[in-house]
């Protein structure tokens, strides 16, 4: 099952545009899947706020115990595969560790747990050095790769750089992203990029095909203006999960005040119990 979700996951990237919308946990994937899309991909934002855990952030502002561990990441990863039919693209960071060897072991524990691909990032989390020195950049994607190649199993490796989330130019971003794809990653994610211009340039500019984020603030440009513009994949990051979150607090804002008009707008306990029946297995 796996290795067939694999290949459907790798032609997705083959042409065309999709969307491809992160969940956090079981329900929220199960939701995703619901509502037709063809894969999902986790957030690590979104499981660390599930958790009451900070995400991509500086190290100094959490310290470095604060992010959520490897371990509790491809936990949440294997209960999601394990949960949904379609295939499922886990959010590595930045592969949980400097050296290119730890990498190597992020993906091998991804590919243990079902993804069908994932990401790995150069930001380091230390202010005074924010992304990876570009030469480890590229030996962490090409430890990737050969982990990858040695397992033998279909699985869609994305070099994201975070040089525009740092402050940096769409130039370094391209000349990054470009590392990264000729070291093996098979597609390049360039967080940060969110308008027509900033898009046309990377999709222009790079030697493979183009994953963005909508969603970290709200966006004009839709899926139909991200396909006109050359993007192949396009995710949301943990924009849902923070939406939710947002209810959250809203809802629990209107309590303290001692009201529940919040509630008029929920799902059905019939809804959300037709939803979460169990998949039946396939007959025949």
């Amino acid at each position: 099952m796996d290795g067939d979700r694999r290949k459907r996951f790798v032609e997705l990237h083959r042409e065309g545009c999709f969307l491809l919308p992160n969940a956090w946990d079981i329900g929220s994937a199960r939701m995703l899947e619901a509502a037709g899309f063809p894969a999902v991909a986790t957030t690590s934002a979104g499981i660390a706020f599930s958790l009451g855990r900070p995400d991509h952030d500086f190290f100094a502002e959490h310290g470095p115990a604060g992010r959520i561990d490897r371990d509790t990441m491809l936990r949440r990863v294997r209960e999601i595969t394990a949960a949904v039919a379609v295939p499922v693209s886990a959010d590595l960071e930045e592969g949980f560790g400097e050296a290119p060897e730890t990498v190597a072991t992020t993906i091998r524990m991804a590919l243990a747990a079902g993804a069908a691909g994932g990401n790995i990032e150069d930001f380091t989390g230390e202010r005074a050095r924010p992304l990876h020195d570009p030469a480890l950049a590229v030996d962490r994607i090409r430890a990737a790769r050969a982990t990858v190649d040695a397992a033998g199993e279909p699985f869609v490796l994305v070099g994201r750089t975070d040089t525009l989330l740092v402050g940096g130019s769409v130039a370094e971003s391209v000349e990054r992203a470009n590392a990264y794809l000729a070291a093996g990653a098979d597609c390049a994610f360039v967080p940060g990029a969110a308008d027509a211009a900033t898009i046309a340039t990377l999709v222009r500019e790079l030697d493979g095909p183009l994953n963005v984020v909508m969603g970290l603030t709200g966006n004009a440009l839709s899926l139909d203006d991200l396909r006109d513009l050359g993007v192949r994949r396009v995710t949301v990051g943990g924009s849902i999960a923070r939406a939710m979150y947002r209810h959250l607090q809203r809802a629990a804002q209107e309590l303290a005040q001692g009201t529940f008009t919040y509630a008029q707008d929920q799902l059905s306990q019939a809804d959300l119990n037709d939803l979460f029946r169990p998949h039946q297995p396939d007959v025949g």
